[in-house]
């Protein structure tokens, strides 16, 4: 196991990766933030928040399974290249949208109908993107360029939602929308400068469902892999509270666009200085109950946001969330990056997608249903409850999750 802390970093490919991740997770960062505030100006409805991520993720898990397999079978970078073309034209459909005069009849239909084709782009992107680090970076590096990885998705997960709600009251959707589609231009440029290929696996006659049946055999016999894609499923699903941040925004404390995206931007925050601290001292002994702990605290940070009526306590309580969250990204990433033979690393990233992925999508679903039915503060209560209750169940339910130890995993998986 590598120990320095910039081992990773010096390979150009892996710089352009990440570069080209940066830029993607901003724009839909961005998106996101222009699509809650949109529809919430337009409808005033919790409801509709949660929609939105139903709207993306029906089409994500929908395709998921046969996006990983076309990930193992078909050049990485090249998949990489069509998932951000595709995301570029929705959301520049939606600047166009929003620069015409349509009727609300019209036009909220438009917008979820465009979440929609971004949701079937992002569950190609999702798979391509994980196992082309491993055509990249050496596997001593894997933990390493984890950590890396989770720093600069949460840097710009950081940075995204405050660009967007600047950007949407100086400029209102359109040009936020706009100024997403533009990052995503710089995205696929380093996409097309990285050189790494993908090794495929052209001795492998097996059919479409046979390959996604290997992929999922191997996901649900390996208790590591589906423990710890089990617990940040139920967590994110019951836990998140970020599809109902617009309205805490508007009614907790009486803010605009610009208080939902430092809002936004405070879990980030948070896992941005767990992933960096994390890039020098790296966690390999206790690593499976670190997790459960870490998946625990973030709960109890989720009930206290719900009961607290002070805007900055608030996002002191959301940065500590991302915290202990980055902690999970960074394990969660490694585990699956050692775990996860190489020709199979689409299909099990497919698979994570279904669970994770799209659970924040899902769980922006249930948070709006659950604060249609019990109210916006129960709602976020009773998440962070569901959250502690799921870490107690996994706990006795897969050992070897939490007994796992780091170092035990470098050696190579078997196919």
């Amino acid at each position: 196991m590598n120990e320095n802390p910039y081992a990773a970093i010096r390979i150009p490919d892996f710089r352009l990766l990440l570069a080209g991740r940066l830029m993607v997770t901003i724009a839909v960062q961005i998106q996101s933030i222009a699509v809650g505030w949109q529809i919430y100006a337009l409808t005033k409805n919790a409801l509709s928040l949660g929609l939105i991520g139903l709207a993306e993720a029906l089409p994500a898990i929908t395709i998921a399974l046969y996006a990983g397999h076309i990930a193992d079978r078909i050049d990485r970078r090249s998949i990489l290249i069509y998932a951000t073309v595709a995301l570029g034209l929705a959301i520049g459909t939606l600047s166009l949208l929003s620069a015409k005069n349509l009727s609300i009849a019209l036009l909220i239909p438009s917008i979820f109908a465009i979440i929609a084709l971004t949701g079937f782009a992002r569950g190609f992107y999702a798979p391509a993107a994980f196992g082309l680090l491993s055509d990249i970076v050496p596997r001593e590096l894997y933990g390493n360029a984890a950590a890396w990885n989770s720093a600069t998705w949460q840097g710009s997960a950081m940075a995204g939602p405050i660009i967007g709600g600047f950007l949407y009251v100086c400029f209102e959707a359109q040009a936020t929308y706009l100024f997403s589609a533009l990052l995503l231009i710089g995205s696929l440029i380093c996409f097309f400068l990285i050189k790494a290929r993908s090794s495929l696996r052209t001795e492998n006659s097996a059919g479409i469902l046979e390959n996604i049946n290997e992929g999922l055999r191997f996901v649900f016999a390996n208790q590591i892999i589906l423990g710890a894609m089990a617990l940040d499923l139920f967590a994110v699903l019951f836990g998140g509270a970020v599809a109902l941040l617009p309205i805490f925004a508007d009614q907790v404390f009486q803010m605009g666009p610009q208080a939902l995206g430092i809002m936004r931007a405070a879990p980030s925050a948070g896992a941005l200085l767990a992933a960096t601290i994390l890039t020098h001292r790296p966690i390999s002994t206790g690593a499976g109950r670190i997790f459960l702990v870490a998946v625990a605290a973030f709960g109890l940070c989720m009930i206290a946001f719900g009961l607290s009526t002070n805007f900055y306590l608030s996002l002191f309580l959301l940065a500590l969330s991302g915290a202990f969250d980055g902690i999970n990204v960074y394990l969660r990433n490694t585990i699956y990056q050692l775990s996860t033979p190489d020709d199979m690393k689409g299909r099990v990233a497919a698979v994570n997608s279904m669970f994770i992925n799209s659970s924040n999508e899902i769980g922006a679903f249930e948070s709006g249903v659950a604060a249609k039915l019990l109210g916006v503060v129960p709602s976020v209560v009773f998440g962070g409850c569901m959250t502690l209750l799921v870490v107690l169940v996994t706990t006795f339910k897969a050992p070897k999750l939490r007994d796992l130890n780091m170092q035990s995993l470098y050696k190579e998986p078997e196919s």
